[in-house]
């Protein structure tokens, strides 16, 4: 009821401003009565740097940098199952750093594939000082089936266009292969969430002309055949994990028919509480998600949406910039408001396209996305529920805004991509207050701590986040 009263209040001093006050500035009102999504987790990808880590300092230094409270404080850690393109003597992929070392080796001794999980060594020791600092989910994920199941013999993708790689008759064998692995994981002590076994199903992956990476089509009929395979074989197994899908590398409406296929079978509606996509090429496409997201929410509100992967393609940006950070900031708060994402992962971590980078003297080096999108990461809690915002933005405004509370705090992310410096009245929170900036010249600094001040004043091309004890 208080929080009725207290809503109420603050509407009524939201109407009352005088108009030169409410057209000279910009208002939002957070209205703390009315919540979306409980928020989960932050994470990023292992893919394609972690199997380049070669020294253990390094590997230290990095899961340091993303998974401690210190650094951006992430809880989910994607760690790639790969197709084992780096042993294979046909190998492909042009780009060496995206052929991958596989557990599934070839024993001339045995004549016959066997499992050592003694392999990947480098990409596993970042995972395990992930662990140590703070991850607390793992996710395994393919791109392709190995090697060895697919029609073409390579992980790159099929020889034709737009064919799946993956004979039918080898569905149980790559199922078997996956839940191998997850489940000796499991047993050293990882901490599994999820196997995600499709990644992008409707791009072509292979053909004779572009073999970048590996990866594996599917249509949406083969795709849902092969993820109900697996559910019903984890569900005979009573595997401790979820089933993660359909990774579809585009959450527009063009391929929205795939998520209501996946929970148009019974199997996989029974099984799966999520569904995954990506946020790929959407980046200025707030009409749609948010057509996608109500549809989405209209028409399986028990269910949830998971961001599973978004880099900027194609990289256009200056990484060193605030105009970089700007972009993937507005992306993620598309995707919180909009879509509803309960969790929002990045892709690669560590690369030109990522959040960290090393340099030619192979010193670790943050690109401005890291400062970006720690406004989230160091914030918003999990458990925390997304909020109502009501603003009086113009409709070309390039301001965005999010706001999560839970019963201590509630933190506002404010997204200023102006060339202005804009003045914002906060209403509908009083409390201990505290600031923090990035933008030309400050890296996700805390710039104000002291009692709650509802106009602030927000600079130029820059991302605050303001939190406030309730």
């Amino acid at each position: 009821m208080l929080k009725v009263i207290s809503f109420l209040l603050a509407i009524v001093q939201f109407c009352l401003m005088p108009c030169s006050s409410l057209f000279g500035r910009h208002q939002i009102l957070i209205d703390k009565t009315k919540t979306y999504q409980t928020f989960e987790e932050f994470g990023t990808s292992s893919c394609w740097w972690a199997q380049t880590v070669d020294t253990d300092e390094m590997a230290r230094n990095i899961a340091k940098e993303l998974y401690s409270e210190e650094g951006l404080g992430l809880k989910i850690f994607r760690y790639n199952i790969g197709g084992g393109e780096a042993d294979n003597p046909d190998c492909r992929i042009w780009d060496t750093t995206r052929r991958t070392e596989s557990f599934y080796v070839w024993s001339k001794e045995k004549g016959e594939y066997i499992y050592d999980f003694t392999r990947d060594a480098n990409a596993r020791r970042v995972m395990d000082y992930a662990v140590e600092y703070g991850a607390e989910k793992i996710i395994l994920f393919c791109n392709s089936p190995h090697f060895s199941m697919t029609k073409s013999g390579h992980a790159s993708g099929g020889l034709t266009e737009y064919s799946s790689n993956l004979p039918k008759e080898n569905y149980k064998a790559f199922i078997d292969y996956v839940l191998t692995i997850a489940d000796w994981f499991v047993a050293e002590g990882y901490p599994v969430y999820a196997i995600s076994p499709i990644n992008e199903p409707q791009w072509s992956w292979g053909s004779p002309d572009w073999v970048g990476q590996e990866g594996c089509h599917y249509t949406d009929e083969e795709a849902i055949e092969l993820l109900e395979m697996f559910a019903l074989e984890m569900k005979k197994r009573n595997s401790p994990y979820k089933l993660n899908g359909p990774e579809s590398g585009q959450m527009s409406w063009g391929y929205y028919g795939i998520v209501e296929k996946f929970f148009e079978n019974e199997i996989l509606n029974d099984f799966c509480d999520t569904f995954n996509g990506h946020s790929y090429w959407m980046d200025n496409a707030e009409e749609e998600k948010e057509q996608i997201g109500k549809e989405l929410k209209k028409k399986y509100p028990d269910k949830k949406y998971e961001m599973s992967e978004w880099c900027e393609l194609p990289l256009t940006i200056d990484s060193t910039t605030i105009d970089s950070g700007l972009h993937m900031a507005r992306v993620i708060v598309d995707d919180l408001t909009k879509m509803n994402a309960v969790s929002w992962q990045s892709w690669t971590a560590v690369n030109g396209d990522g959040l960290l980078d090393r340099n030619a003297e192979g010193e670790l080096i943050k690109y401005n996305r890291y400062y970006a999108f720690k406004h989230f990461t160091s914030f918003i809690e999990p458990g925390m529920k997304r909020v109502r915002v009501f603003d009086n933005f113009y409709d070309k405004t390039k301001l965005k805004t999010v706001a999560f509370i839970n019963e201590k705090n509630a933190v506002v992310v404010i997204v200023n991509s102006e060339e202005n410096e804009e003045e914002l009245k906060i209403c509908g929170l009083l409390g201990k207050t505290e600031i923090y900036l990035t933008d030309a010249t400050h890296n996700c600094e805390k710039i104000y701590d002291g009692e709650f001040d509802k106009s602030i004043h927000i600079p130029s091309k820059s991302i605050m986040t303001v939190k406030v004890e309730m």
